[in-house]
């Protein structure tokens, strides 16, 4: 991976996780639509804009051609339709923390998704930390030390994301296809789960009878297409473990957005646990610094 690849990547992935963190408080607008609701209009309007944007950019014949490729390949399909599970599932549980106050329990799994992230990289991609890296990742497992001495568990959503990212983004990288159009198609996949959830939810007539809808959801479609289609190519971008790493700038968002937006509270005793990961955020965003001020090669 080249300089310029390493600084686009860092610059889209923090920009993902600024829209992610938007969105998380963007739910508060969308009620009274449940957690299943909400993911479903997004997995919807998010699809309508990505092949809005396929055309415009007049990439519809590449899209039809990676269709073809998958379809014809048993393996390649196995692979998208389970990728397209779990990104269902992570995107069903971003939605429904908020509505749900779960938001503090998903903004740790967050946390901890980049410590399993940085682990894959080391040992399954054989990737190297420098300094500033090691140090981060020592703050942040001293925080996630703290809560698991504190809770003695981990709450099954914070173990879904922390756990449920890295197959994903492995089997993302295995595919060797453009990441917009294996976006496309993980959406097409989830099209019918979501169209048969609001089916069966039965709220779609009192959704589409409320007039703010019109807007709200379209906006939660594009901001939803945009904050995903950067992250996932900041992931094809990024060595693993520094991608990883990156990842503590959003549950820090989160843990804001969570505080100020949703009316939940930061307690005295959980401070050890986000502090020292504070901390890993800041050691990383000088790692980044460093990174994009390296000259080319």
């Amino acid at each position: 991976m080249n300089q310029h690849e390493i600084s686009r990547g860092i610059g889209l992935s923090v920009f993902a996780s600024a829209l992610f963190a938007f969105l998380s408080g963007y739910t508060r607008l969308l009620a009274p639509l449940d957690g299943l609701d909400i993911f479903s209009w997004r997995i919807l309007c998010t699809t309508i804009a990505v092949l809005v944007l396929i055309a415009w950019r007049r990439h519809g014949d590449q899209l039809r051609a990676a269709c073809a490729e998958v379809f014809c390949q048993p393996r390649k399909l196995l692979a998208l339709v389970a990728m397209a599970a779990m990104l269902g599932v992570q995107q069903w549980l971003f939605l429904w923390a908020p509505v749900n106050g779960r938001a503090l329990e998903v903004s740790l799994g967050y946390f901890l998704l980049p410590l399993a992230m940085v682990l894959v990289g080391r040992f399954y991609y054989g990737e190297r930390l420098d300094l500033v890296q090691r140090l981060a990742v020592l703050c942040a497992l001293l925080g996630v030390a703290h809560e698991l001495w504190m809770t003695r568990a981990f709450s099954w959503p914070t173990l879904l994301v922390a756990l449920g990212y890295p197959p994903y983004f492995v089997l993302r990288r295995r595919l060797r296809m453009d990441s917009l159009m294996i976006f496309a198609i993980e959406l097409l996949l989830l099209v019918p789960v979501a169209a048969v959830a609001l089916a069966l939810n039965g709220s779609f007539a009192a959704t589409v009878q409320t007039p703010a809808m019109y807007l709200l959801l379209p906006g939660l479609g594009v901001v939803s297409m945009v904050a995903l289609a950067c992250y996932l190519r900041s992931g094809k971008l990024l060595p693993m473990g520094l991608f990883g790493i990156l990842g503590y700038v959003e549950p820090v968002l989160l843990v804001l957005v969570a505080m100020a937006v949703l009316g939940e509270s930061l307690q005295p005793a959980q401070l050890g646990t986000y502090v020292p990961i504070w901390l890993s955020v800041a050691l990383t965003a000088l790692h980044s610094v460093r990174l994009m001020r390296r000259p080319a090669s």
